[in-house]
């Protein structure tokens, strides 16, 4: 049995921290005393309905401090899962909570090995490896859907470790932890390899990428069968029946958000500076066309020059409690600037205000007074309303 720390309880620390759990002693470090309370109580912080079973049922060796130097001290393995926003400004990802904790373990526990799973650019391992003179650092991408990050961690589509070869000790920790990954989950025989930490932190980047090409290709087919007139079902489906390209990620949508996507592409391009390229750039501008394009036809279905806008969920993909960088509130911008009213309906809030747009609780109320109702996922309670939803949803799922 290892002693680890987890560091940052979101969708990756958290999930990680149940997988690792069933047979380790884990610590979920957080600075949000109200999170570190309801797991310890076995509630789930966030919207994910397999984590709020796990920590309920499951008998999990877990405990959630926000005090974490009596952790670091314990731990053989430490877990970096905190948040690396993207900062437009820099062109840059904000790794700044990531390099606190690399400087507080190095000084605390010099000998425990630290694996980054917070999404950093390309290269950002390495400089930390030699910035605080320690071969302990390796680093794992995760790919997580949010609402189903336990699922995928009981069910990965593969476990990648970055560590650089030479370190006999290190590459056994890595080894190790691979083990433990697996050791956690339900599926068997998961694809695992091992490369240098630079290419695993490449893999993530480009394939959270892949998957925002994917998302713009189809938004983009749909854009042009709207304005043309023509059924984009239809096309989609005709597309996708070819085994090559598939039936998955087809579902038009307002454009990818989210927490991952729009960083994860605009990092990618970053580390781009150096190096010709067109599709890369283009995937980062298409989601910004199908946004601005999105506002439009919303804004000429009202058919009206000040009308009221409403917006269906601020969140953008079912079992999710979170909105962050969600494309809708890049749409909701432009409304406004058209002249629309908007107004918002997310049961998720509790206040009634969310950025200076009006939020009403009592959804009735909200769909009487829209004079069209914005809705990147059609649901039953939207139902009654059809005449006056806008939605690209075709195959009514994410």
């Amino acid at each position: 049995m290892y002693t680890i720390t987890i560091v940052g309880t979101g969708y990756v620390g958290l999930s990680n921290a149940i997988i690792l759990a069933q047979h380790n002693k884990v610590f979920a470090i957080d600075i949000i005393p109200e999170k570190v309370e309801m797991i310890n109580n076995k509630k789930s912080p966030i919207a994910d309905k397999e984590i709020e079973e796990y920590l309920a049922e499951k008998p999990l060796d877990l405990t959630a401090t926000t005090d974490a130097e009596p952790a670091y001290r314990q731990s053989d393995l430490i877990v970096i899962s905190t948040p690396t926003n993207y900062d437009d400004e820099k062109n840059y990802f904000d790794t700044s909570a990531v390099e606190s904790v690399i400087e507080q373990v190095s000084k605390v526990n010099p000998n425990a090995v630290m694996i980054i799973k917070s999404t950093v650019p390309v290269g950002f391992t390495m400089r930390m490896r030699e910035r605080y003179n320690t071969e302990n650092i390796i680093f794992s991408p995760e790919f997580l859907r949010e609402g189903r990050a336990l699922y995928d961690n009981l069910y990965p589509s593969r476990i990648i470790i970055g560590v650089p070869d030479g370190n006999g000790a290190v590459a056994d920790a890595a080894h190790k932890f691979a083990e433990l990954l697996q050791e956690g989950a339900v599926k068997k025989d998961i694809p695992t390899i091992f490369v240098n930490p630079t290419e695993a932190e490449a893999v993530k980047l480009f394939a959270n990428t892949y998957l925002a090409l994917r998302v713009s290709y189809f938004n983009e087919l749909d854009s042009y069968a709207e304005l043309k007139g023509l059924n984009s079902r239809e096309i989609i489906e005709g597309v996708c029946l070819d085994p090559r390209i598939g039936t998955h990620y087809n579902n038009p949508s307002f454009g990818y958000g989210g927490y991952c996507l729009p960083k994860d592409t605009k990092q990618l391009l970053a580390n781009f500076k150096d190096v010709p390229q067109n599709i890369i750039g283009a995937i980062v501008a298409a989601n910004s066309t199908r946004k601005s394009l999105i506002a439009d036809r919303i804004f000429e279905m009202a058919g009206k020059s000040a009308p009221t806008i409403g917006i269906y969920r601020l969140i953008m993909k079912a079992n999710s409690d979170n909105f962050r960088q969600s494309a809708i509130q890049s749409i909701m911008k432009n409304l406004c600037e058209k002249g629309a009213k908007v107004v918002v309906y997310e049961p998720t809030i509790k206040s009634g205000d969310f950025c200076g747009f009006e939020v009403i609780s009592d959804f009735e109320k909200f769909a009487e007074i829209s004079d069209v109702i914005a809705a990147n996922r059609l649901t039953e309670q939207l139902s009654p309303y059809l005449n006056k939803v806008y939605t690209r949803d075709i195959f009514s799922r994410d």
